[in-house]
């Protein structure tokens, strides 16, 4: 009985001790520091293939962001015209945008024959680069933010836009100093568990982690039909 009541006074502890740090790690990540992320003020490219995919995926990392005072842009490589309702969804995106702070002078949405919405169609790498690049240089950020070698959800336009960051950042031109983070796929368990994924979120935390608070999870509900967290990682491209 001895050994019993020791064990569960261990195990109490353990608890004990993980609930605090799970509680302390969640306070540090609604903070204003990120480790891995620049500063207030600077200037951050969200690099997406369709609309929605801003709310969808990215929307707890466009409200960190602005927590952290950076001032975001939004690239968006197609007007999502697979379903013929491109000029619907481009309405749509700016809606979206609008709720989660990104004005419409920030948002530039393609609709080139060269990055059709279409999971069946390989965009070229060379060319998504340096549309990539053009607009790295023109809107002068020091941050790119797009999805990871999975995709998320495996999509392959949602797979191009990783591999040109990738090529960029291995020929090395991309600017000097601009850094590129990458939105963390997981498996469907994690992606369900909703609140429950959080201690393991927190555990396997790479450059920055996302956590919202009450007011921005209803602004994030306000851009799409259902949040979702989103968690990044400045990967070795």
């Amino acid at each position: 009985m001895e050994v019993v009541g020791l064990l569960l006074c261990v195990a109490a502890a353990v608890l004990a001790w993980g609930f605090l740090w799970v509680w302390d790690s969640w306070e540090r990540m609604k903070s204003s520091e990120q480790a891995g992320l620049p500063g207030g003020g600077s200037r951050t490219l969200l690099v997406t293939a369709h609309p929605d995919d801003e709310a969808m995926f990215f929307a707890p990392t466009v409200l960190g962001l602005a927590r952290l005072r950076h001032q975001v842009f939004l690239l968006c490589f197609s007007a999502g015209n697979y379903y013929n309702q491109g000029e619907i969804r481009k309405k749509e995106l700016l809606q979206s945008c609008d709720v989660l702070g990104i004005p419409p002078s920030n948002v530039m949405i393609l609709d080139n024959s060269d990055f059709p919405d279409d999971p069946g169609v390989q965009w070229d790498t060379a060319r998504v680069a340096d549309v990539l690049l053009r607009h790295v240089e023109t809107s002068r950020v020091n941050l790119v933010v797009t999805f990871d070698a999975r995709g998320v959800s495996g999509h392959s336009n949602h797979v191009a836009l990783y591999a040109a960051a990738r090529s960029l950042h291995a020929e090395g031109k991309l600017p000097k100093g601009c850094l590129v983070l990458t939105l963390q796929s997981v498996n469907l368990l994690r992606k369900y568990l909703s609140l429950l994924d959080l201690p393991c979120s927190l555990l396997l935390a790479c450059d920055a982690l996302f956590v919202l608070s009450r007011p921005e999870v209803a602004q994030a509900q306000r851009s799409q039909l259902e949040p979702r967290g989103t968690q990044t990682c400045q990967e070795p491209l």
